[in-house]
Formats: C-alpha cells, structure tokens, sequence
C-alpha cells in the first residue's frame, strides 16, 4: 500500500508539469487557434536559462524562478508579434511549421553553446533532504514543485473566473468569434496571452532543471506527451487539459509499477481511447475539432 501512494504522489508530481505546460498550450490554441510546436523548446529554455544564470551570473534558483518565466513571457510576446501573427488565418499547416522550425533554431543553438550532454543544476539547499508524509518519505524539492504548480494552477483558476480580465481572456480563449461579435477586441489579448503560455512553460523549466537531466532536447521529450495531455483534456479547454495532466502523471506513474514495460504508450493508448468515445475531447468542444 505504502509503495502504490508513493508512486500515486509521483505521478502526482510528474503530472503537475504536464499540467503547467498544458495550460500554456491550452490558452494558446484557444485563443490563436496555433498548435504551438516550440512550447517544448520554450520549456526547455527555461531550464537552460536558469543553469546559465547560475554558472555564469551566480543567480541562484530562487531569483531564477521569477526572472527566467518573466524574460521569456517577453520573448514570447515577440515571437506572437513579429512570426506567429503574421501567419494568423492561414491554414494552421503553417503555423505549426513555424513554431517546428523555431524549435529546431532554439535548439540548434543551445547545442552549439552548451553541447548535447546534460548539464547539472543543483537543488537549493533550503529544499534538499527529506519530508515526513506520514506513510513514507519523499524528497522536499519534489513536494515543493508539485506545491507550485498546484497553487499556480488555483491562481489561474482563480484570475480567470474572479476578475473582468480573467473573463474577457476565458471568453476570448474558448469562445473567441463570440467575445468578437459582442464588441470586446479579441486581438488586444493574443500577446499577452501568448506570453502567458510562453512564461509558464519557462517556469516549469526552471522547476525541472533540479530534478531533469538539463539538455536541449528535454522539451523535444515532453513536448509531444502534453500535445497527448491537451488533445486528452479536450483542444479549447483550459481546465481539462490541467485536469488530463494529471491524469495522465498519474496513470505513467502507475504503468511503471504494474506494467513497466507499456508505460510510455498508455498515455497514447488513453489518448485513442477518449478520441474515439469523445472526438473533441473529455471537456473539449465540437467545434474544436474544425
């Protein structure tokens, strides 16, 4: 009993990243319609950003944890500004290759910096050790991105449904030609929104880099589970791909305990079975699919 809660909680873990960068994904698309390829490298830049700004600036993960998401929150209101919305209603065909081709830019240059071998990051020693959960122990830094994750998910929640902003963003993101047709400025959102999603998957790079091997190709990794996660949680819906990454941590988790051998493809393998009882998804829209 005590092994099966403690792989639960690192499903739960894994999970929470799948969570943050689903929630990226989700706004993005439901807002731009743009199935965003270089969310991946996105995350894997933010990971890299905060081992260079500790091996070359002597910024520890802390000050990295609010800088790094913030820094690339900004690079990605420039890449909406200046390449992505230039290609905005055209056949979304185009805009995936885009997003493909600036993944493989990102990482192409990360590799000639820093080369293809990992890179250490160590966890701050405010978090290193051990927690007491009663049944069993678990490691600190893993509860407190789990943690993060958990409340940065309630304040989004929270952002979405509490306030004005909040609400013309939900609106503009699930339901985008209705928010138009009653005179609010859909497009005045697309940037920020953009660099929203950007500034979370950079987060959850700087939450990774302790726990993950720092490499330019981890976002190549994650990138194609969550686009599962998000296609599982229903295109369009923010709450449901949340909701499906931690499903799907949970039941990785689960898989290598009783079926180690099929872990990796019982994502995919839940994946065809949702599609085919809900074609749009467990929370998704119809029109989503179109």
């Amino acid at each position: 009993m005590t092994n099966f809660l403690q792989q639960c909680f690192n499903g739960l873990v894994s999970g929470s990243f799948y969570g943050l960068l689903a929630l990226g994904l989700a706004v993005i698309f439901g807002m731009l319609g743009v199935v965003n390829f270089a969310h991946g490298a996105f995350y894997m830049l933010g990971a890299f950003g905060a081992y260079v700004l500790l091996t070359e600036a002597g910024i520890d993960f802390w000050l990295a944890l609010v800088c790094v998401p913030v820094l690339l929150a900004v690079f990605g209101g420039l890449v909406e500004r200046f390449l992505v919305r230039w290609l905005t209603g055209l056949d979304p065909l185009y805009n995936f290759l885009l997003t493909f081709g600036i993944t493989l830019v990102l990482q192409d240059l990360v590799k000639r910096e820093y080369g293809v071998a990992s890179q250490p990051y160590p966890r701050p020693a405010a978090l290193s050790g051990t927690l007491d959960l009663g049944l069993f122990e678990y490691p600190t830094y893993q509860v407190f991105a789990f943690a993060v994750s958990v409340t940065l998910c309630l304040a989004v929640w929270l952002l979405l449904t509490r306030t004005r902003i909040g609400l013309i963003v939900r609106a503009s993101t699930e339901r985008p030609e209705l928010t138009g047709a009653l005179g609010i400025n859909v497009r005045r959102w697309v940037t920020p929104v953009f660099a929203f999603g950007v500034g979370l998957a950079g987060l959850a790079g700087v939450l990774a880099a302790p726990m993950r091997a720092v490499n330019p190709l981890m976002g190549a990794d994650m990138v194609i589970a969550v686009f599962a996660v998000v296609v599982i949680g229903g295109l369009g819906s923010i709450f449901g791909s949340v909701l499906a990454g931690y499903a799907v941590g949970l039941l990785q988790a689960l898989g290598q305990l009783y079926v180690p051998g099929l872990a990796q493809i019982l994502t995919f393998v839940l994946m065809a079975v949702v599609l085919l009882w809900r074609p749009s998804g467990l929370f998704g829209r119809e029109e989503a699919r179109a």
